[in-house]
């Protein structure tokens, strides 16, 4: 539903007046200055050095970094909810401008990404040419709205000049092994020098100089920040690809295109992320972040300390991590994910004798048993696995683990409701203290032993129980050996002595666990960044020499990876680079000492995270074809400084749905290239906002199908759509839902300006609101009122007068600095929705007061307005004389005279009731206050003689009596 303003689009009758602000003349300013602005180069940042260097004077002035997140280039284009965040950071970049910062503002693309491959599949236009076709259709978008972006420094992830770069930090990574004693990324060749010279055992043993080069790769692998391992992946045969856990639902299936999703194990490439979880977490103290987005890195990361403790099994042993290790005593069975890499080792070819019927799930053989369980659990997802739900399945593996604190022979099953994803993909089942044990106890016909003394009654018999019990507050029982106790002490005093007896006795340690797991890197996708990775005839990964970065993406014929029947999990990808044999199979010379030799490449690509991680570092430097940045030019924009421990964005605002996987990311790599030394930030993003989202009205017809909500019509409080009754809920604003607005209709019905202004004057900003095209006349009325404030709409003159302050009225000089005073104010603290209200007063307060309006409050108010409407800003400031860009001009300052009130009305009460108003200075003391609020007539008057039992005062606003 919208409404067209007749003032913005009707053509200017011969009567009318020929210099109104109307839309047309808005799109005529709005072109002009755009175009302006781009030719003079206005938003240009100077960088301290190198090919952007520019005016001296203004690089020695403080500096901002202020982002956006990055924008993916949709096919759709753009509707108005997604400027909202662009708007903002914008008017708070000219703001900054303007209160005397060099600003660095500027927007690249995302480009990378299933949509466009999915197009190019449909339509066999290569993914370059519709991904670029849809970023110039967003560049005129944005453009449209006047947002100041340094152009010079915007790019895409997909320009090869820029990839170059991502695939050199995966070298980076890749050739890097994370250091605990120093706590820090090292070199790879570090440590092998270490292994080289015998400093640092080989883990079992041996020599360095006898291992073999695959051995070799193999050690290192272990080692190595990025590295590649045949891990459980989240398989989507009807996609033909692995997906990353955000990209399934919470039913197992694909987001995109609603395929089931299976457990698969596939040899991937991983970033070893786990390895910063400590960082990661402590420095998150350090930032300027919503606390909600800080929690829930804090809850990805999952740190939780406890102890491992080894179960012995066949001559081996089987590893759980446990944060009750002082319920050690009441494990009586363990629970291996179905994925669990023992599983199959210690699975024996026929049941134990004896072994119970309801543990075999009726199978024949462990062997069966377990391959069935397993089928049954991949087609789960882990939020299917994690439910609470009553029915516990799973099956015995055939194999029994010892418990080492009592000898005891506990059996071994696997059940879905243990993930490899967390611990150590192993559990010690306590079923009398966590509820999902015990119910798979009651199911199985497992022990129950009671081993925290229950405090609510219900005695220590667990046959009478009905659920688990579990407390940090009860004591131990049943707990001890020949050579320890447990028995009668607390939980934390309980936790210490076991975790002694686990390290003395060499069966465990007391260790940390994070539910944090490595990156899976890998992508069985087309549009993406090849890996800078070749292997040779042995399966050994060897890096590309920087010399031959950019690898490039090589033209296939078909962009698709190969997919299968959506139900048979036992498939495997098929990669569209892998079809390409000419690319894939080649002779190289890695600069190695080997000589030129035949490889073959690594057909997967990286992720579209991956060129996400690292963008604001080519803000800074965009056209550095030597090294990934200057240090100086990182230095300048990134480096520490007071306020900025670990350095970062100064500003970096964007939606809160990547409050993890991105900034986790993003943190991961900075920190991994702040310890090589390459950059002198350890932290990306120092500020963190998340706008809120703008919504719109969905309309749906009897069938549940959304109609166009430009043709629904509301009469008596109803919805109609060509005659139909349609219900109506708020919601967001998509192609999909027919409910998007573009912002070229706004612009054209309206100009850029008003949507600008209209969209500050929503709500706060971190704040979702409903979108109302109705509500937009208002702010283009007020661009209105200002243009007739300062141009005759008949004449097209400047009307103000050249007058001095001491010639204006009082009223309207505190106006004017009241309205300073709190847009500034405003405006620093992102508040643009108080900001163009108090602007709005200001301007109203002109209009009622009529007249000439003075010159020197005519240009401040053309100010207070710049940062959030620039164009009729830049036109205005123009017409009033002036030839040098509004952009640049400093921004008004109040006089304090003008912003104090002469007088505040203070509030008399006698027992709660208003019994007087009075009028007093903002100054006022308490003690002088009191006098002169018992001494008003209407008070005495009140208060008819009775004595007073207390005062209480509240200068200058509040006096409350009590009376005897």
């Amino acid at each position: 539903m919208s409404e067209t303003n007749p003032a913005a689009t009707a053509p200017v009758s011969a009567d009318a007046a020929p210099h109104r602000y109307t839309a047309a003349m808005a799109a005529e300013i709005e072109a002009r200055w755009q175009d302006f602005w781009d030719a003079e180069g206005t938003y240009a940042a100077p960088n301290p050095k190198g090919d952007l260097a520019g005016d001296p004077e203004l690089v020695a002035k403080p500096k901002k970094f202020i982002m956006d997140m990055f924008p993916y280039p949709s096919g759709a284009g753009l509707h108005v909810g997604h400027p909202l965040g662009y708007i903002a950071t914008d008017v708070f970049a000219r703001f900054q401008r303007m209160t005397g910062h060099n600003v660095l503002h500027t927007l690249g693309f995302d480009a990378f990404g299933l949509p466009a491959e999915q197009y190019a599949v449909q339509t066999g236009t290569h993914p370059r040419v519709s991904t670029e076709a849809n970023m110039e259709n967003m560049k005129s978008q944005l453009r449209r709205l006047g947002l100041g972006h340094d152009k010079r420094r915007s790019f895409a992830t997909i320009d090869p000049e820029y990839y170059k770069w991502t695939q050199w930090i995966f070298l980076q990574i890749f050739n890097s092994w994370y250091d605990p004693e120093a706590g820090k990324a090292r070199p790879i060749a570090e440590l092998v020098a270490q292994f080289e010279s015998g400093e640092r055992a080989l883990p079992g043993g041996g020599s360095w100089d006898r291992l073999t080069d695959a051995e070799r790769a193999d050690v290192l692998g272990e080692y190595r920040l990025a590295y590649a391992s045949d891990a459980p992946v989240n398989w989507c045969p009807g996609l033909g690809t692995v997906l990353a856990n955000e990209e399934v639902t919470a039913d197992g299936r694909s987001e995109r295109g609603n395929f089931p999703v299976f457990k698969s194990k596939l040899r991937q490439w991983n970033m070893r992320i786990t390895a910063y979880a400590d960082r990661l977490l402590n420095d998150l103290d350090e930032l300027d972040w919503p606390e909600a987005i800080k929690l829930q890195q804090r809850n990805w990361i999952g740190r939780s300390e406890g102890a491992r403790v080894d179960f012995p099994i066949d001559g081996e042993h089987i590893t759980v991590f446990t944060t009750r290790q002082d319920t050690l005593f009441g494990a009586t069975y363990m629970v291996l994910a179905p994925e669990h890499p023992l599983v199959e080792k210690f699975t024996p070819a026929a049941w134990p004798e004896g072994t119970h019927q309801v543990w075999t799930g009726g199978h024949a053989t462990p062997t069966e048993a377990v391959a069935a369980y397993r089928a049954q659990a991949a087609s789960k997802s882990d939020v299917e696995r994690q439910a609470e739900a009553k029915d516990k399945t799973g099956v015995f593996i055939g194999a029994y683990a010892t418990n080492p604190v009592n000898g005891e022979q506990i059996p071994v099953f696997i059940a879905d409701y243990v993930l490899m994803g967390y611990g150590t993909g192993a559990i010690m089942a306590v079923p009398a203290g966590d509820q999902r044990d015990f119910e798979f106890a009651r199911a199985f016909e497992l022990p129950i032993r009671c081993v925290v003394e229950p405090t609510d009654g219900r005695g220590t018999d667990p046959a009478t129980w009905e659920d688990a019990f579990g407390s940090y507050d009860a004591k131990i029982m049943n707990s001890s050996n020949d050579e320890i106790s447990l028995d009668g002490l607390g939980v934390a005093d309980a936790k210490a002595r076991i975790t002694e007896w686990l390290e003395r006795t060499g069966v465990g340690a007391g260790t940390v666990n994070f539910r944090l797991r490595d990156w899976l890197f890998s992508r069985q996708r087309y549009w993406g960044e090849p890996f800078p990775i070749v292997y040779d005839e042995d399966g050994i990964a060897h890096a590309l020499p920087e010399s031959m970065l950019p690898l490039e993406l090589p033209e296939v014929e078909d962009y698709s990876p190969r997919t299968f029947d959506p139900d048979d999990a036992d498939t495997r990808p098929e990669t569209p680079l892998s079809r390409n044999e000419d690319w894939v199979n080649v002779t190289l010379d890695l600069g190695d000492g080997r000589g030129p030799r035949t490889y073959r490449r690594e057909t997967n690509t990286m992720p579209n995270w991956a060129g996400s991680c690292w963008y604001e570092l080519r803000y800074v430097d965009p056209h550095n074809s030597e090294k990934l940045v200057d240090p100086e030019i990182e230095q300048y924009w990134m480096g520490p400084r007071e306020g900025l421990p670990h350095g970062g964005v100064d500003l970096y605002v964007g939606g809160a749905e990547h409050a993890v996987l991105h900034l986790l990311y993003a943190r991961f790599w900075s920190k991994v290239l702040f310890d090589l030394g390459h950059v002198s930030s350890a932290e990306p993003f120092h500020k963190l906002f998340n706008q809120g989202m703008i919504q719109a009205y969905v309309y749906r017809d009897s069938r549940g199908i959304a109609v166009p909500a430009a043709e629904v019509e509301e009469r008596d409080g109803a919805y109609y759509y060509q005659g139909e009754k349609v219900s109506r809920l708020l919601g967001k604003m998509g192609k999909s839902l027919k409910n998007a607005v573009t912002p070229d209709e706004i612009c054209a019905e309206y100009g850029a300006d008003t949507l600008r202004l209209y969209e500050m004057a929503m709500g706060p900003l971190d704040v979702s609101r409903p979108w109302d095209t109705r509500a937009v006349v208002g702010q283009f009325r007020l661009l209105q009122r200002l243009w007739r404030n300062v141009v005759d709409e008949n004449t097209g003159e400047v009307t103000v007068a050249d007058v001095a302050d001491s010639d204006i009225d009082t009223d309207t000089l505190r106006a004017l600095h009241k309205a300073i005073d709190g847009v500034r104010q405003d405006l620093e603290g992102m508040r643009f929705n108080t900001a163009i209200a108090k602007v709005t007063e200001l301007n109203n307060h002109l209009t009622k007061v009529g007249g000439v309006v003075p010159r020197s409050v005519a240009e401040r108010l053309v100010l207070l307005v710049a940062p959030l409407a620039p164009h009729v800003a830049e036109e205005l400031w123009r017409r009033l004389g002036h030839t040098d860009s509004v952009v640049h001009q400093d921004f008004p300052v109040a006089d304090p005279a003008y912003v104090v009130d002469e007088t505040v009305t203070c509030v008399v009460q006698i027992k709660g009731k208003v019994k007087a108003r009075l009028e007093v200075a903002p100054s006022i003391s308490e003690e002088e206050l009191e006098k002169v609020a018992l001494a008003d007539d209407k008070v005495v008057a009140a208060l008819g003689g009775a004595g007073i039992r207390k005062v209480i005062v509240r200068a200058p606003k509040l006096v409350n009596i009590v009376p005897a």
